[in-house]
């Protein structure tokens, strides 16, 4: 039987996706599709494209043949201010370094975003209090993030990617300054919450752990998108049984 996931109509999609920069292929026709409410993982190996195929995915990179669609529309052809307003109200980016301002607190990272998409500003201040207490960090409110551990500031930045209720989260390696540990409680986070709102991930690892969190996990080798793991699978496999 099929799962709801896969028999909803796909939100997000990439055709023939090709990519390079300068005389350097990163993608060379991938192609992926990506459900509402789905958590997929796209691993590869370093240089594989995978990070390139997701900020395609993001509308942050336009293709340089091949097609991009979300939610009906076609992403590539979008204009510059039509995919920056995609990016700050509808999708939410979580980074392998966080990309947090380290001079400002936790509760100014977290409300930037909403204050810049004219939210009020106690109401960003009340909801950035509300997701960093919900991920585990509301003593830390005052904090600035300079002053966080790596797990600290990589929980600021998932609450920063949830307050916005976006549509879809894009995750690049959003444990790989984590120790393991660690990681598994931000992914635990991540994707529980994700769930909760309903919210598509699309996530960028190189780590099976992380893989294991996702419904369903693609493999890019040479800028090309494979459902064969090869030999991760039984990795990924085993991960998922030991959760």
């Amino acid at each position: 039987m099929n799962s709801p996931v896969a028999t909803r109509p796909h939100l997000i999609e990439a055709r023939d996706v090709i990519k390079s920069f300068g005389r350097t292929p990163a993608l060379r026709g991938a192609s992926v599709t990506v459900s509402p409410g789905e958590i997929l993982a796209i691993m590869g190996p370093s240089g594989s494209g995978k990070s390139t195929l997701l900020h395609c995915l993001a509308g942050i990179f336009a293709p340089d043949q091949g097609e991009v669609w979300f939610d009906g529309r076609r992403l590539d052809t979008l204009g510059e201010d039509e995919r920056t307003k995609l990016r700050r109200t509808t999708f939410g980016f979580v980074f392998q370094f966080g990309q947090l301002v380290p001079e400002l607190t936790t509760t100014d990272n977290v409300a930037l975003p909403l204050l810049l998409n004219r939210m009020r500003r106690h109401a960003a201040y009340t909801t950035a209090e509300t997701w960093l207490d919900r991920l585990g960090i509301g003593d830390k409110i005052a904090n600035r993030t300079g002053e966080l551990s790596g797990g600290e500031a990589q929980r600021v930045a998932v609450a920063r990617a949830l307050a916005l209720a976006p549509t879809v989260i894009f995750a690049d390696e959003p444990t790989g300054s984590l120790d393991s540990l660690t990681g598994e409680k931000v992914m635990e986070l991540l994707t529980g919450l994700a769930r909760e709102a309903g919210a598509t991930v699309v996530i960028v690892t190189h780590d099976t752990r992380v893989a294991a969190y996702a419904d369903r996990v693609l493999m890019v080798r040479d800028g090309l998108v494979s459902g064969d793991l090869g030999e991760v699978a039984d990795q990924v496999a085993a991960a998922k049984a030991a959760r």
